[in-house]
Order: structure tokens, then sequence, then C-alpha cells
């Protein structure tokens, strides 16, 4: 049913959240232990923790990107990198930082809340691609300041160009595949009324009920590598 509602609904594209990476071993932001359990978010991960304590703040983020060394795309990441290259995905919006979905070979992804393994300086605009060869503290090459993790901080808006490729991409998709997310966090969760409102429609691939769960022509609440996998499986047997 998914592999028929993707050939037969183009263009489509993808949307992804964290429970894309939970099946790569990264826990989302709401997970109880590991080192979440050891911060404050709002102090480690706010635009106002880092200019109150930027030191703090990269301390965490040393942490999350040590968590993030060994881990690898899954079938979810590499089901939607085959679909770009046979031509039946367009473009990959997702919410995650981890950067798994260019690791796995999707050549179209839009970052719409950044990156983790790059960083930016807040004075000058000069950005930094490796933030992990600039620890514990990196700072700025060009005026010496000490740079802002490249993830999207709560207090900050997210960028432009960014989001309004998103927004085109939702309006113009016959299909939006929605894929590990629960869609509640704005501007992302709008995008699929941007689709409906365009004539297009939804496909959704979570674990827990979303709210367009009622407006979607196809809900499946499983693994996301699972039922990826099994669609890219089916297309190549039909």
């Amino acid at each position: 049913m998914l592999a028929e509602l993707i050939r037969a609904n183009q263009p489509c594209v993808a949307l992804t959240g964290a429970g894309v990476s939970t099946e790569s071993g990264i826990p989302d932001f709401r997970s109880a232990g590991g080192i979440w359990a050891q911060y404050d978010p709002y102090e480690v991960a706010s635009i106002e923790g880092f200019r109150r304590d930027p030191e703090r703040v990269w301390e965490f983020y040393g942490h999350r990107l040590a968590a993030l060394a060994d881990a690898r795309p899954n079938a979810a990441h590499a089901a939607l990198a085959e679909l770009e290259s046979r031509g039946l995905v367009e473009a990959v919006v997702t919410q995650n930082v981890d950067r798994l979905h260019a690791s796995a070979g999707s050549r179209d992804v839009i970052e719409v809340h950044g990156s983790i393994g790059g960083a930016v300086c807040l004075s000058c605009g000069n950005r930094e691609e490796d933030a992990r060869a600039l620890l514990p503290l990196p700072r700025c090459a060009g005026c010496g300041a000490i740079l802002k993790p490249g993830v999207v901080m709560f207090g900050e808006l997210l960028p432009a160009a960014a989001i309004d490729r998103a927004t085109a991409l939702a309006q113009s998709a016959g299909l939006l595949l929605v894929i590990g997310t629960s869609l509640e966090v704005w501007p992302v969760s709008g995008l699929p009324d941007e689709t409906l409102a365009h004539g297009g429609r939804l496909a959704i691939v979570n674990r827990d009920p979303t709210p367009y769960d009622e407006r979607a022509e196809l809900v499946i609440h499983r693994a996301a590598g699972e039922v990826l996998d099994g669609c890219v499986s089916s297309m190549s047997l039909s």
C-alpha cells in the first residue's frame, strides 16, 4: 500500500523526525536516560543559556557529539536514499541534526533545525563545519568569539531559507511521507496542512499517533526502518 501511494502520488517529499534517529541508537530530546538526565535542556539548548554560560553549553554538546560518533544510518535512512536514487523521493525535510540522511546517501536534505556537526559565530557570521575538532570550547578563527552550536536552539527562529524550501516542497508534494515525528513542534508541524491545502496526500509512519492520523491516506504505527525497508523491497519485486 505505501509503495503504491508513493508511485501514484508524485512528487513525494519525506518529512522525518527523532523516531528515525532513535533506530540508530540516538536518544530523542524527551529520553529519560543518559546525558539528558544530567542537564536541563532549556539551560544548555537555548540561546539564552548559550549567552549566559557557553562553556556549560559546549560541555553538553561535547557529550552529544561523542554519543553521535559511533552512530550509523539505519534501514530507514538507507531506504529513503534508495527511493531518492530511483526518482521516487524528491527531497528529505528533517528535524534531525545528526546528518545521518546525508551519510546514507540522500542528496537533497533540508535540515530545518540545523546540524550538530557545525558551529556558527554570532559576532561575525563565520561558520565551521567540524565543531568536534574545535572542542572543548570552539572559538571563531576570525574574531575569537566562542562559537554557537550549529543547531537551532530554543528561542531562535528556524533558518528562513530552510523553512521556506520545506514549505514550498510540502505545497508541491503529491505525497508528504511523514516518518518518525509526532508533528508537535511548530512550524514543521504545519507542513502537512500545506500539502493537504494544495491537493496532496499524507502517509504517516510513526510508532505513536499524530494529530494528522485521521487526515492521512495511510497510517502505520511501526518502526520506520522495518516499514521503509519493506516498501523498497516490495518495489524491487514488482
